[in-house]
């Protein structure tokens, strides 16, 4: 064999190993390694006064647990549900103190590892090879993900653009799907983004799902037609791609980005607490080992940045900003940060309202909504108030599915109810967009 047909032979077979790797062994190998959470316990605790929120943030910040909702020990108040993974070697002792302190709580979750073992291993009969197989109804590694996008915009080339607007920490290209009709390059413009936070694997799954309904039922509804008419949609599936692939292969519930070290080898950053307004302050943490650690400075991270220096240049025709979360069943708007009403809290309001209530009509669903600081919790470096403060009037949070019974790991059977009613609710929003709403620019002169 010629030095050139072995140099052709040896790319064939890395390449193939590379395929191979991403879409079988790698899981599985990820899928053995995750073996370590079995009997790790899922507790759901409500404390019912001051006395005994004290005592529960005393026990739970001097063990090593996994904060579900709320984010921190910090952020614990009475007579809200406290969710917290517990390692197998620290349960028996949680449930015998909070006895003692007659707190009350359940196990909801008994063995972490069998319900991660629904979701993750081997799932090499997934459909992906082309659109029409591509299956919208499980979770997909971001491989597959990036490939579907531009599956998008090779079947669909007068609707899809795809993009990237940086590189990740570990230098993945960030992509960037653009829909809607080109006719029009200087339309408004809606920014949605999925995948944050690497565990909320519901988020990019509905990023897929907008898109594939958008496209599909593009000519015959007349409010999507409408909407790719006169709106650009930029959508992320994927903001936090290290950490998302960090979590597929290795680490099933990994939320941060992953980014350089600065202390006590905890790599990674909360890209939701990484954003200018009031960064790291309350709700957020300056301990790189925290969930919610803000980073070394605002827009440390280069995904952050990257889609800062992004939605900047083009904040005069972004109308609406979304950004896909799980769990807790909230739609949430400005401020985190502070509590205090918006300008233009009457406009905002109304959008939020109209997309429950879109919501609520596909199966019933109830969500909560209003202002992030009185919904949820106070909480600093948001990108709601950053996309906010620079001039995007309609900044939204979406925390889907669950309520807690199933948390971070809503099965993929729930994939297509969620994302359905969902779907209507961000129709509802750009809708909103398209209509004028009268917001005193003396009070607030960048919106």
């Amino acid at each position: 064999m010629s030095p050139d047909h072995m140099g052709a032979f040896r790319a064939s077979v890395l390449l193939t190993w590379v395929i191979i790797c991403n879409n079988v062994l790698c899981p599985v190998l990820g899928y053995l390694y995750n073996n370590r959470y079995a009997g790790d316990q899922v507790f759901k605790i409500t404390p019912s006064n001051d006395e005994e929120v004290r005592t529960l943030r005393e026990i739970l910040g001097h063990m090593k647990v996994d904060f579900w909702q709320p984010n921190s020990a910090s952020l614990i108040c009475h007579n809200a549900t406290v969710d917290v993974h517990v390692k197998r070697n620290d349960t028996q002792g949680l449930h015998a103190r909070l006895k003692w302190e007659n707190i009350d709580y359940q196990v909801f979750i008994s063995n972490l590892q069998k319900e991660i073992e629904k979701q993750t291993g081997y799932r090499s009969s997934r459909k992906r090879r082309s659109e029409a197989q591509y299956d919208y109804e499980v979770y997909h590694s971001l491989e597959e993900i990036q490939s579907w996008m531009f599956m998008m915009n090779t079947t669909h080339p007068n609707l899809v653009d795809v993009f990237s607007v940086g590189k990740s920490y570990e230098g993945r290209p960030l992509y960037v799907l653009q829909l809607g009709k080109k006719r029009r390059l200087q339309k408004k413009a809606v920014w949605i983004d999925c995948g944050v936070h690497a565990r909320e694997w519901i988020g990019p799954a509905f990023c897929q799902w907008f898109v594939k309904e958008a496209i599909n039922s593009y000519q015959y509804d007349s409010v999507m037609t409408r909407l790719l008419n006169q709106l650009n949609f930029y959508i992320m599936p994927v903001f936090n791609v290290d950490g998302y692939r960090f979590s597929w292969i290795t680490d099933r519930f990994w939320r941060k980005t992953r980014s350089k070290n600065h202390k006590f080898h905890c790599r990674g950053v909360d890209a939701n607490r990484n954003w200018k307004v009031k960064w790291c302050d309350e709700g957020a943490s300056s301990h790189p080992c925290d969930d919610t650690y803000c980073g070394p400075f605002p827009e440390s991270e280069p995904e952050v940045k990257a889609v800062a220096k992004f939605l900047r240049k083009h904040k005069k025709r972004v109308e609406a900003y979304i950004s896909i979360h799980a769990y807790a069943q909230m739609l949430l708007y400005p401020y985190s940060y502070k509590y205090a009403t918006i300008p233009n809290f009457n406009c905002v309001e109304s959008a939020a309202h109209n997309a429950v209530t879109a919501l609520y009509s596909a199966y019933g669903v109830k969500y909560r909504y209003g202002p992030a600081s009185t919904t949820l919790y106070v909480s600093s470096g948001s990108s709601i108030d950053w996309a906010y403060r620079n001039g995007i009037p309609y900044a939204f949070a979406f925390e889907l599915r669950d309520t807690g019974y199933f948390g971070f790991l809503l099965p993929e059977s729930l994939i297509k109810p969620t994302c359905t009613e969902t779907m209507r609710a961000v129709k509802a929003i750009a809708s909103g967009v398209l209509k004028k709403c009268k917001t005193d620019r003396e009070k607030f002169p960048y919106i």
